[in-house]
């Protein structure tokens, strides 16, 4: 697997090289001896794959058709002793090492991956969210997947990034019915990798943000001490104010909620309160918002906790007002506003992880390799993202090819990334990952064929 270097790669390749397959050696606990080869092998002949992605096309990219079988990785996927689990937990310790703040901030969502097969296992018939809009519903058969992403500010970029480290297939009841497992909704899946990462995280705080769909009882009424979630409510919410302490009867309990209020959107019209401005940086720029403020319950969804709800007057398109609620009331508005903008990160990590890994490419059928080769390609993200922060300044400026033509470009891309970790693994020698592999064969003797003639063909 050799390949020519562009110039300014040769001093740096090798120590880059070095520090990615070492950042897989990160993984090994969670295989055993033979498996952590098998997922190495993926993961450098994955990372080199610039079509459709493939196990298959991962041992063509490395060179080693024929010597390694191909049956031996499918079976690592689909036989294999591990789970997608133990490598986000490993994953979340070393975000959580490297990235040392009190809180982390954690996102959920869902995407999906279209497919066809009659016998792919999970497939079922789902809304397109992309291509479908408030007057008109677009199916599409496929896969959806439910992910939970840690969100960082890396030195190398000025937005946020999203590194999935969970992740769960979502099934239609349909689907369901026919088979195992038993059917659970997008909000059970999210509730219960939220109870997964909260056991994770050793009492350390979590931030969790997500959209409106993920804002109801299923995830809410039951959240971890140490987690709190920043979300966005409906403009025509039931919302209450906060039991004044006097509002108890001489003989009863405690009042639980206080007087009905106006849905959130009457709020925004009322005169009673003002709109006051404030100042945020979100998403790349700075931004004036016109908000208003109220501590209220929502009890429906949150049961009797105290909410912080904010009101975001909107003046282009066609919702007049934004509301979103922390169910932290302690929490200051620019802390709310920011970790609910922080949840674009995982939008652009979908996008990268299908464009760019191949994250639902494989044309696996069985229960166990679904479920375990997509999220592979997502942890691959995480992954090469955690390798290029630990480099130096240096080391990063020179493992990302030069282009002169971008002079204003400030950081760098996944792209750049992706391509950095290529150059990187084409200084490699693949016989040191194949050292003390079990069943290597030779290099296969392929005979070249003659060219066919006509007369040939005829005869």
């Amino acid at each position: 697997m050799q390949a020519v270097v562009p110039t300014g790669l040769q001093s740096d390749g090798h120590r880059s090289s070095d520090t990615l397959v070492a950042w897989t050696k990160v993984l090994a606990p969670a295989f055993t001896k033979p498996g952590s080869i098998n997922a190495l092998l993926v993961f450098c002949g994955w990372v080199l794959t610039r079509g459709t992605h493939a196990v298959t096309q991962a041992l063509v990219e490395l060179g080693i058709q024929g010597r390694v079988h191909h049956e031996r990785l499918h079976r690592f996927f689909s036989r294999g002793a591990w789970s997608t689990d133990d490598i986000g937990r490993l994953f979340f310790a070393k975000i959580a090492e490297h990235f040392g703040d009190d809180v982390l901030t954690l996102v959920i969502d869902d995407t999906l991956v279209s497919h066809k097969g009659p016998k792919i296992f999970g497939l079922g018939s789902h809304v397109d969210a992309v291509r479908s809009s408030r007057l008109f519903r677009v199916f599409s058969f496929g896969h959806v997947w439910v992910v939970l992403a840690v969100c960082v500010r890396v030195p190398f970029s000025q937005r946020t990034w999203a590194l999935p480290v969970l992740f769960r297939l979502y099934r239609t009841e349909s689907t369901c019915k026919r088979g195992q497992p038993p059917f659970k909704t997008k909000t059970q899946l999210a509730h219960e990798m939220l109870a997964i990462v909260s056991q994770w995280a050793s009492g350390r705080h979590l931030r969790v943000t997500a959209d409106a769909a993920y804002a109801n009882s299923t995830v809410l009424a039951e959240l971890p001490s140490n987690v709190v979630f920043i979300g966005a409510m409906r403009p025509d919410a039931a919302i209450t104010a906060l039991p004044l302490p006097e509002d108890r009867s001489p003989t009863g309990r405690r009042r639980k909620r206080g007087e009905r209020l106006p849905i959130p959107s009457d709020l925004a019209k009322a005169p009673s309160q003002r709109w006051r401005s404030v100042d945020v940086h979100i998403y790349g720029q700075d931004t004036t918002l016109e908000i208003k403020v109220y501590d209220v319950q929502w009890y429906r969804v949150a049961g009797d906790r105290h909410l912080r709800m904010i009101l975001v007057r909107v003046l282009r398109g066609d919702l007049p007002v934004r509301v979103f609620f922390s169910t932290d009331p302690s929490l200051d508005v620019e802390t709310i506003i920011k970790t609910y903008a922080s949840r674009w990160g995982i939008e652009v990590c979908f996008r990268e992880i299908k464009q760019h890994l191949g994250f639902g490419d494989s044309s696996a059928r069985k229960r166990a390799a679904v479920e375990r080769i997509t999220p592979f390609a997502g942890y691959l993200y995480t992954l090469l993202v955690l390798w290029f922060t630990s480099l130096s300044k240096r080391d990063r400026r020179a493992a990302v090819v030069h282009r002169p033509w971008y002079r204003t470009k400030q950081g760098y891309s996944f792209e750049d990334i992706l391509r950095a970790a290529q150059l990187a693994l084409r200084t490699l020698d693949v016989s040191d990952l194949l050292h003390g592999y079990a069943y290597l064969q030779p290099p296969p003797c392929i005979r070249p064929r003659a060219p066919a003639t006509r007369l040939s063909r005829v005869s």
